[in-house]
């Protein structure tokens, strides 16, 4: 495939020229943090947790299906029923002011997770890494959590101390494949998630998190009028019911015969049983009309929120300068990689083009290739043990007829 350079010298000029801004963009992008796993160095960057002494421990690991391992591997979960925290500072410390700012890595539940966490945590630069926990403050969380039926990704901001989640549903995968999580925050307060690089989620950091009072209030001085009906329908006040309404819901069964043997001295006095009565007609009701008086529903008129201040810097954090994995995970064997924080969407890509790209293909048809072999061994252990069961079948057979014989001839 030809780089973004290689195309600009075959097109025209007015494509050249939008060709070079995008090369510009790319070169001109800031990385403030890349982490790929590609050797053992990684556990030097990434601080293990003290806060408590049974944290589970990452392992290295391309897993059971890859392209090239040094390329396609990552931290992954060892252990079951265990909580993982392990972090690691960026170079340097960032605000994100008046910039994108792109937060993107893969997860591999190779396990088949039934009950755990892939997200990331990203926090200011003076987070004690050293007692990372669930409790240390932080700027985004993002990622998949599975456990049961719920399947959905995270998008948790903090805001003045408090910790929002996202109004919307993202749901996330949860296969044992490799995917790509990529969110990206915007300087004009907007937002989108993105799943394999396809968009998951976009929106308003206003409208999609409840980071802001409401613009609106109902008017606590605004009172439903006494006289306000709200019945659509009432009763016909001229709608009688017929006399011959009432019968009983049981009557008791006609066609039943008292049994002979009926003893009413120890049996009692015979009742026959109760059967419904085919002409009950249920509790009446008098026929509904329209309300003259009806004025619909009545809706509570609302005002301006006096608490309401607008914030054109929600997607804001002055102070940007570390990220941590703090998850809790029933199976383990989870792997983690192509860790990636940058101002620039297009640098993002890029990355995924030179390493999930790459593996997702590869990834695939190995899987795929296995999973149809096993598929065929089990088979074929199906019908082997079908045809054992059927021999062990017609050799019970035989001995018992054998033994038939044998006392016939007695």
């Amino acid at each position: 495939m030809y780089s973004c350079s290689t195309w600009c010298r075959f097109i025209g000029n007015e494509m050249k020229s939008l060709c070079l801004l995008a090369i510009v963009a790319v070169v001109s992008a800031e990385v403030y943090f890349k982490e790929e796993f590609n050797d053992a160095s990684w556990e030097k960057r990434w601080v293990q947790s003290k806060h408590k002494d049974d944290f589970g421990a990452f392992k290295l690991s391309a897993g059971k299906f890859f392209d090239v391992e040094s390329r396609d591997q990552g931290i992954q979960t060892s252990q079951d029923a265990k909580f993982y925290s392990r972090a690691a500072k960026f170079d340097k410390e960032f605000s994100n002011k008046g910039k994108t700012l792109v937060i993107q890595y893969t997860v591999k539940h190779e396990q088949g997770i039934d009950c755990g966490g892939g997200y990331v945590k990203v926090m200011r630069g003076d987070a004690d890494l050293a007692d990372f926990h669930g409790e240390t403050p932080y700027n985004v969380m993002f990622g998949p959590d599975i456990c049961g039926p719920t399947r959905r990704v995270h998008v948790i901001l903090n805001y003045k101390g408090e910790n929002k989640l996202i109004k919307k549903e993202i749901t996330c995968k949860s296969d044992e494949l490799t995917h790509l999580y990529t969110l990206i925050l915007n300087a004009d307060n907007t937002y989108e998630v993105k799943i394999d690089g396809e968009s998951a989620q976009t929106g308003s950091l206003e409208e999609d998190w409840d980071l802001l009072p409401a613009k609106k209030i109902k008017d606590p001085d605004a009172k439903k009028p006494e006289d306000w009906d709200e019945r659509e329908y009432i009763d016909d006040a001229e709608d009688v019911k017929p006399e011959d309404w009432e019968k009983p819901e049981h009557i008791p069964d006609p066609d039943a015969k008292k049994p002979e043997d009926w003893d009413d001295e120890m049996d009692g006095e015979w009742e026959p049983p109760m059967i419904d009565n085919p002409e009950y007609k249920g509790e009446w009701k008098p026929k509904q009309i329209k309300n003259p008086a009806y004025k619909g529903k009545w809706i509570h008129p609302e005002i301006e929120n006096p608490e309401y201040t607008p914030d054109d810097e929600l997607y804001l954090y002055e102070n940007w300068g570390a990220i941590g994995f703090d998850l809790w995970q029933v199976k383990s064997g989870t792997i983690f990689d192509n860790v990636l924080i940058t101002d620039s969407v297009e640098e993002a890509e890029a990355h995924a083009a030179e390493t999930f790209d790459k593996l997702k293909t590869v990834e695939k048809e190995k899987k795929e290739k296995a999973d149809e072999e096993a598929r065929k061994v089990e088979e074929e252990a199906r019908k082997k043990a079908e045809e054992e069961k059927e021999a062990k079948k017609d050799d019970d057979e035989e001995e018992e007829k054998e033994e038939e014989e044998g006392h016939d001839e007695l």
